[in-house]
């Protein structure tokens, strides 16, 4: 016997793009939010805040803390300067 397909083509969102998409809210997320989102743990989610969003996706991801102290992460659109320096660093290196 063959294991068979499945027949929806619809592809599901993965951990990453759970955790993606909560950080790209104007709020951000708290820990507690990613962990519930994704099933990991506390240190998990750091570990993949700083190794692939930061260092390997280079995203622009940024922490504080809300009127009750909870740390808040989300992923936050490069300023213009950001962008304009990268634009000529870029050029300068063709």
């Amino acid at each position: 016997m063959s294991k068979s397909k499945p027949t929806s083509k619809s592809k599901q969102p993965t951990k990453q793009d759970r955790i993606i998409t909560l950080l790209k809210r104007p709020k951000g997320a708290t820990l507690a939010e990613l962990g519930k989102a994704s099933n990991w743990k506390e240190h998990s989610l750091r570990g993949f805040m700083s190794g692939t969003l930061k260092k390997q996706l280079k995203l622009n991801l940024v922490s504080n803390k809300d009127d009750k102290g909870t740390r808040r992460y989300r992923i936050a659109e490069p300023s213009i300067d950001e962008a304009v320096t990268a634009a000529v660093t870029a050029e300068q290196v063709k």
